[in-house]
């Protein structure tokens, strides 16, 4: 009886030993990563204009909306990453929202636009323009102050209304996807005519 008494409490120590030992090599999701960057633009600015390449193989220019469309300038961190690979195609299901406040998204990441062409078409395709950020490495990003310091943009979403006015600023920890309520509620409220 003393033998088995040994050989549990002996064993309860190895399995306790190596469940710890396991759990160091088990891969934990990576913390949230709080905003690193400071923006230069605000609520009632007038957006900068740009022009950046699509990976339609044009170039789209900021300014051709003005008096035609809203803008819904959607920056995210990276192609091929878990969040922004649900984000982007959840604005898919949604479209409605976006035709029914006369609102084009415009999809922004610093990737090459090979690297975005790949992961689109990967994804099924997108009914919105994706642009490239790539070169100068991050050049919008960082004038509306969304460049992170890992060379990242920030997960950042900014409405702009048919006058070229920023009416709405959300920016996200870049482990989690803006909430499309909160969105669809900006769309109703900030661009309502």
């Amino acid at each position: 009886m003393k033998f088995l008494r040994v050989a549990l409490i002996v064993f309860f120590v190895m399995f306790a030993l190596r469940a710890e030992a396991v759990l160091d090599n088990i891969y934990q999701p990576p913390q949230l990563k709080p905003v690193d960057s400071e923006l230069k633009v605000k609520v009632g600015d007038l957006a900068p204009d740009f022009t950046l390449p699509c990976i339609c193989g044009e170039n789209i220019t900021l300014s051709d909306f003005r008096n035609k469309k809203n803008v819904m300038l959607s920056f995210i961190p990276a192609a091929w990453t878990p969040v922004c690979s649900d984000q982007w195609p959840g604005y898919n299901i949604a479209r409605h929202f976006f035709d029914d406040s006369e609102t084009i998204i415009l999809g922004i990441s610093v990737d090459s636009t090979a690297t975005l062409h790949a992961w689109v078409d990967a994804m099924g395709g997108l009914w919105f323009p994706v642009l490239s950020d790539f070169w100068p490495h991050g050049g919008l990003a960082n004038e509306m102050g969304v460049l992170r310091s890992d060379g990242m943009a920030e997960r950042a979403v900014f409405l702009i209304d048919k006058q070229g006015e920023i009416v709405f600023i959300h920016v996200e920890d870049i482990n989690r996807r803006p909430p499309l309520e909160m969105l669809v509620n900006a769309l109703h409220n900030q661009l309502a005519d």
